[in-house]
């Protein structure tokens, strides 16, 4: 089947690879400075914070791990049964099978008897035919049976990851008010570096991933703030 999801061009990370520890380490990041900041502009407690923080880091890294891994067996169940509709329709109903490859060959600009000659080459090979109705007709990429798994530990190990970084001024013994700055260039520092290597990895200026990461990760650690300042602790 398509590989796509599967590998990457030498010496750059799988591009599943990437989107989850992204996901992942932003997600951990994001919600645990937003808890840290609102919690300090309420004026809570150092031990209170940090229970509250522990217990957000806890609970989003084992949700967030199990979300991606079930989100990933149920997109490979889901191509697995695409593969058996595509297999019993290639028996059942050949010719509207051809009928949608000369549709896709038609979209690659072949006409007339090249269309009908790819056509005849490619129901010579059925494993390409399955293919290329999976790839180009579906819209849908492989799911190789380990990456479920892989996808939850990535996930799971990259929001323990992001959760830690803001935490770490809360537990050497800063003021609260000084460790939630700290903690806030901290976290800046961290969603610049993973948006210029998202596009480093990817496409684009590296300034614009930088400055992505940025707006959406200190934009919700500010909303935590706000929720501090205007909701008391009863």
């Amino acid at each position: 089947m398509a590989h796509a999801e599967a590998g990457g061009r030498e010496g750059h990370p799988r591009p599943t690879l990437l989107s989850d520890f992204i996901l992942g380490s932003q997600d951990g990041l994001v919600n645990v400075l937003g808890i840290l900041l609102g919690l300090v502009a309420a004026g809570t407690t150092t031990r209170i914070i940090l229970v509250a923080a522990f217990a957000a880091l806890a609970a989003e890294t084992i949700s967030m791990g199990a979300v991606a891994y079930t989100t990933t067996l149920s997109r490979r169940n889901l191509f697995l049964s695409e593969v058996e509709r595509e297999r019993r329709e290639m028996r059942e109903v050949p010719e509207a099978e051809r009928e949608e490859v000369r549709v896709i060959l038609r979209g690659w600009d072949f006409e007339g008897e090249e269309v009908e000659e790819m056509v005849r080459r490619i129901e010579s090979k059925p494993k390409a035919w399955l293919e290329l109705m999976m790839a180009f007709e579906l819209n849908l990429s492989e799911i190789l049976p380990d990456q479920p798994r892989n996808s939850g530990l990535i996930v799971l190990s990259a929001t323990a990851l992001g959760s830690v970084i803001p935490l770490v001024p809360f537990l050497v013994g800063l003021s609260n008010e000084l460790a939630a700055i700290v903690a806030v260039v901290l976290s800046a520092i961290t969603l610049g570096a993973v948006g210029v290597y998202e596009a480093r990895t990817t496409v684009g200026p590296l300034w614009l991933g930088a400055a992505r990461m940025l707006l959406i990760g200190l934009g919700a650690g500010f909303a935590g703030f706000l929720i501090g300042r205007i909701v008391p602790i009863l």
